[in-house]
C-alpha cells in the first residue's frame, strides 16, 4: 500500500512538472534549462519539445534543443537542429557555434567549413567564429590555414582569448617561440584561471628556454618585420642574462630590463599593450610576483611564491580588480 501511494506521488509530480495544461512556452524553457543544469538530457529534451510544440520558432528553445542533442551524442539531432536555426533570419553567433560543434564532432569538415564561411559573411568582427573555425582547419590538419584565422580573430576581435591561445600554441609546435611568448602572455592575462591558462604557462616558461638556446634569435632576425626587429634586437642584447640558463632570477630580470629599455623611443614607435601593462606592474611593485605567477608551472618559481606568501596574495587580488584588455589598432602583420 505504501508503495503504491509513493508510485502514484511520484506520477502525479511527473505530471505536475512536464503536463500543466496552462504552461507557456517559456516556463518549460525554464525547466528545460534546470534539467540541462543536473546533467539530465533525456528530461531535457523532452521539455524543450513540448515547448516548441507551443513556439516551433523561438530561437533560444531551438537553441538548446540543438545543444543538447550534441551533449547526447545525438550529433545528426543537433545537425538537423542546427541547420534550421541558421538557416533562419534570426540566427546568432551561438546558433553556429553549436552547428559547429557537431560538425566537428562527426568530422565532417567541408560542410563546417562551408558553415563557418557563412557565418563570417554574417558576423565578420566575431572573433570567437574565427576562433573555432580556425581550430576545426587545425583538426583537418590545415594548421597553416588556421594560424591566418587566428590571427585575422585577434586582429578585429582583440580581447577575445581563444584566438591567442590557439596561435600561441600553434606557433610553440612549429618551433616560433617569438611568437608563441607573445600571444601566449596576452592569453594568460585575459583569460587567468582556467586549465588553458595552466597548459599556456608551461608553454611561456618552455619558449623563453628555446628562444635562448642556440642561435634561435640571429636566425629569427634574418626575416623579422619591422615590430618583429625592434623587439627582438632587444631580446637579443640580454642574452648575457641567460648565460647560466633560465632561472627564476634571471627572467625576472631580463624581462624587467626589457621593459626598461622599450620605453620611450620604441613604446612611441611600436605601441603594444601588454608592454604597457608590464611597465606599470614595473612602476607599482608587482612585476615580480606577476613572473612569479606566470612561470608557476615549475617548483623553483613556486618556492618564491610560498617564501613570499604576502606579496603573491597581493598582486591576485591587484590583478582581480585590473582588467586587461588588448586594444584594436595594435596588431603587427608578420611572415
Amino acid at each position: 500500500m505504501k508503495k503504491l501511494f509513493f508510485l502514484l506521488a511520484a506520477g502525479i509530480y511527473f505530471t505536475s512538472v512536464f503536463a500543466q495544461p496552462n504552461e507557456d512556452a517559456q516556463t518549460l524553457h525554464e525547466t528545460a534549462r534546470v534539467f540541462m543544469k543536473q546533467g539530465d538530457y533525456e528530461n531535457a529534451l523532452f521539455v524543450l519539445n513540448k515547448a516548441l510544440a507551443i513556439a516551433p520558432e523561438d530561437l533560444d528553445i531551438l537553441k538548446d534543443k540543438a545543444f543538447v542533442s550534441y551533449l547526447k551524442r545525438d550529433f545528426a539531432g543537433a545537425i538537423e537542429t542546427g541547420k534550421k536555426i541558421t538557416s533562419s533570419d534570426q540566427a546568432d553567433i551561438q546558433s553556429y557555434q553549436i552547428l559547429g560543434l557537431a560538425y566537428k564532432a562527426i568530422a565532417d569538415y567541408k560542410n563546417c567549413e562551408k558553415m563557418y564561411k557563412e557565418a563570417l559573411q554574417k558576423f565578420p568582427a566575431s572573433g570567437i567564429l574565427y576562433s573555432e573555425y580556425g581550430d576545426m582547419l587545425n583538426s583537418d590538419k590545415r594548421g597553416k590555414d588556421a594560424i591566418k584565422l587566428w590571427e585575422k580573430g585577434i586582429e578585429i576581435d582583440p580581447v577575445q582569448s581563444s584566438n591567442y591561445y590557439f596561435a600561441s600554441a600553434y606557433y610553440a609546435s612549429i618551433g616560433n617561440y617569438f611568437w608563441s611568448i607573445l600571444y601566449g602572455e596576452n592569453f594568460v592575462n585575459i583569460e587567468s584561471l582556467t586549465a588553458r591558462t595552466t597548459e599556456i604557462k608551461q608553454i611561456l616558461l618552455d619558449d623563453y628556454k628555446k628562444m635562448y638556446t642556440g642561435n634561435y634569435l640571429d636566425e629569427f632576425l634574418k626575416n623579422a618585420t619591422p615590430f618583429e626587429k625592434a623587439v627582438g634586437e632587444e631580446f637579443l642584447k640580454l642574452n648575457a642574462i641567460t648565460n647560466y640558463g633560465i632561472t627564476p632570477e634571471s627572467l625576472v630580470a631580463l624581462r624587467a630590463r626589457f621593459i626598461l629599455n622599450w620605453y620611450p623611443e620604441k613604446a612611441i614607435a611600436f605601441p603594444y599593450k601588454l608592454f604597457d601593462l608590464q611597465r606599470t606592474l614595473l612602476q607599482e611593485g608587482y612585476f615580480t610576483a606577476y613572473n612569479y605567477w606566470l612561470f608557476d608551472s615549475e617548483d623553483n618559481f613556486k618556492t618564491w611564491t610560498v617564501a613570499n606568501n604576502e606579496a603573491s596574495i597581493t598582486y591576485l587580488q591587484y590583478q582581480r580588480n585590473v582588467l586587461y584588455k588588448p586594444i584594436k589598432g595594435q596588431y603587427y602583420a608578420h611572415q
